[in-house]
């Protein structure tokens, strides 16, 4: 890494802090989804606010904390679920920060990296809070981690050393950090945020397509590499902005992000099946596979056909994931979990045309393949 360029070193910091999140994002998400499904079924309606109709029923105190459950009571479930899924949720951005700065200075970046992300969040109703969300995660872990790796280099003396790395560096990256967020970020990047928030709550459905298209396009460009990425945090940014609201455009969003990263490894699994002898023995293979990985979300089933023929692929997958993107957004399918494909179907809104959306993109990307590896292309 250390020959790497600027570029690719700061992608390889900004993936760190990404691998390192999702797994909270994944994990919380779907629980929370599961408290708004379970929370509509105990209230015996659709479409209830999500918090409203979780906790009924539950004996609390005048702190709110749980006094009594009932093992038979969906809405005491439904309450336990959803807040279970908010406490793993709120980690996800002051670990993107985190482990932003850990990929900077190693360990000595964590605990300065992970107040910074904090702060952007107002973890724990910190009134510090700035509200820049994951924007502000990731400028607050590039400057703790710079922080943390600057200190480290300061020529210090020999008793000092072994302090160094567990008690002087995280103190001082933390206060450069925290400081800096506070004073410095808060105000252009929490303008930034709520500027892009506004924006997409008076989005028009025209807009909304547009919107969805490009999604599409990012989440098929690079198959869970930087661009995917930006796209799949963006999606997940917005359900934490959104909160318990009963419906809202960035749930759509949300659905649009899931739906056009599941096509390209279906749409290559259905070439395979369509044409065979267009594609090598290991690619059929890699097919057979495609198909559990795109039924999952996990847009890097496309990957090994990407990296053998990238030309014909890449555009191939980005045309029917920007055509699902698009159709999502027409049907106006809502989406709460961040991961889970075809396993959180049934906390997707007007499912049967979020799958109809998915299944025409998957046609439109077989074809599409089909049709540029004909080209010049004499097995048949």
């Amino acid at each position: 890494m250390s020959n790497a360029s600027i570029g690719t070193r700061i992608r390889q910091w900004l993936m760190t802090g990404v691998s390192y999140m999702i797994p909270f994002v994944a994990a919380g998400g779907i629980l929370i989804a599961l408290g708004f499904l379970l929370g509509a079924a105990a209230a015996g309606t659709d479409g209830i606010h999500a918090y409203d109709a979780a906790k009924m029923g539950v004996p609390t105190n005048e702190g709110g904390a749980v006094t009594g459950f009932d093992l038979l009571n969906v809405g005491n479930w439904a309450f336990i679920i959803f807040w279970l899924g908010k406490a793993a949720f709120a980690f996800f951005v002051p670990v993107l920060a985190g482990y932003i700065a850990f990929a900077i200075a190693d360990r000595p970046g964590i605990a300065p990296g992970f107040v910074a992300g904090a702060l952007a969040t107002g973890l724990d109703g910190n009134p510090l809070g700035t509200g820049t969300g994951f924007l502000g995660a990731i400028a607050g872990g590039f400057i703790a981690g710079f922080a943390a790796l600057w200190i480290s280099r300061w020529p210090v003396a020999n008793w000092i050393k072994p302090v160094m790395p567990v008690v002087v560096i995280p103190l001082l990256a933390s206060i450069i950090a925290g400081v800096s967020m506070v004073l410095v970020l808060k105000t252009p990047i929490g303008a930034l945020v709520t500027g892009l928030t506004d924006w997409l709550n008076g989005i028009s459905t025209a807009g909304l397509v547009v919107l969805g298209i490009v999604i599409g396009l990012m989440m098929a460009f690079d198959m869970g590499g930087p661009v995917n990425k930006v796209a799949y945090t963006f999606g997940v940014t917005g359900l934490a902005a959104a909160g318990a609201v009963a419906s809202a455009t960035e749930f759509q969003v949300m659905a649009i992000v899931m739906a056009a990263g599941m096509t390209p490894p279906l749409g290559l699994a259905l070439a395979t099946q369509l044409r065979k002898k267009l594609f090598t023995e290991s690619e059929r293979e890699n097919g057979k596979a495609a198909w559990l990985l795109g039924a999952s979300f996990i847009s890097e089933g496309a990957i090994p056909f990407a990296a053998a023929d990238p030309i014909r692929v890449i555009p191939s997958i980005m045309l029917g994931s920007g055509v699902t993107g698009a159709l999502v957004a027409i049907f106006g399918n809502e989406l709460r979990a961040p991961h889970g494909g075809i396993f959180v179907f049934p906390l997707v809104s007007n499912a049967l045309t979020y799958v109809l959306a998915i299944l025409i993109g998957t046609a439109v990307t077989a074809l599409a393949v089909i049709v540029a590896k004909g080209i010049g292309n004499k097995a048949e």
